[in-house]
């Protein structure tokens, strides 16, 4: 099934605008579960009550409402938010353009495809260039399901990519954690550095997505699959954690990993005479 498009509008820069589409990059493909009672598998629902009372409340009689302080609500109605800016909420406002390796992935949050509306190939297929040949990307602010994103326009495989980012202040910083962060102080040896190094380029790889897949899903899948059936299941086996040097393993790493890469080595082609 093709997908739909979630959102309409257009890309702003400059006196330039770029009417689009936006279409889900992406789709969760993690299990869904539903809670059901134990004895006969009825499936659960949930009701929406008063939590001081207990008693239920019809859907038309809830509002959404932000607490200011402890026990103490405003309610907003679909009106109140009308009176924002309502152009923001149909167009994608570049407001600088960088280059995308001054941005640390821990800033993004979801990709959206874009795709031009009928009318606007030309101008779509012009930033789509300019921003190939730059080697640039927009940063951009955008409303999408009544909420602000800071957002970073990019090209990828021949279209555009819109990918909503957080906000500098929701980063947490190191800092901010509840841990030890005198690791730096830690001393090692440049033997230890040299041999870590080493299996690091050992398993260096060009990035291909399809060699990763989800071994949990596949397994837990299984799982159920056997449990329909009515198989009866193994015990979980324990195992103890082994207490290993460092040095140790990363000698071990390094020698199995040299292993592997000589096996797919490919094989020299034999010298022709002349040559």
């Amino acid at each position: 099934m093709a997908a739909r498009s979630i959102w309409t509008g257009s890309i702003s820069f400059g006196l330039v605008s770029v009417p689009v589409r936006m279409f889900s990059a992406t789709e969760s493909k993690e299990l869904r579960f539903h809670f059901v009672e134990r004895h006969d598998l009825a499936p659960v629902g949930y009701d929406k009550v008063r939590k001081d009372t207990g008693e239920h409340v019809d859907p038309e009689d809830i509002v959404r409402a932000f607490e200011i302080e402890q026990g103490r609500f405003v309610p907003l109605e679909p009106d109140d938010l009308d009176r924002l800016e309502v152009e923001l909420t149909h167009g994608i406002d570049i407001c600088d353009f960088v280059r995308l390796e001054e941005i640390d992935p821990v800033f993004f949050r979801q990709a959206y495809y874009l795709l031009p509306q009928a009318g606007g190939e030309k101008p779509y297929r012009l930033l789509e260039l300019a921003l190939e040949q730059t080697g640039r990307v927009g940063i951009a602010k955008v409303v999408i399901r009544n909420k602000q994103h800071l957002a970073c326009l990019r090209t990828f495989e021949g279209v555009l990519v819109l990918e909503t980012m957080y906000y500098a202040d929701e980063v947490r910083r190191p800092e901010a954690l509840d841990g030890d962060l005198s690791r730096r102080d830690v001393k090692v040896r440049k033997a230890e550095v040299d041999m870590a190094t080493a299996l690091v380029e050992n398993l260096s790889a060009p990035f291909d997505p399809r060699k990763y897949t989800d071994t949990y899903r596949a397994e837990l899948m299984d799982l159920i699959e056997q449990k329909a059936k009515g198989v009866r299941l193994p015990e979980a086996e324990e195992h103890e954690a082994e207490v290993i040097d460092l040095m140790q393993a990363l000698r071990e790493s390094v020698e199995r990993t040299q292993q592997r890469t000589k096996r797919k080595r490919p094989a020299r082609p034999k010298a022709t005479k002349g040559s």
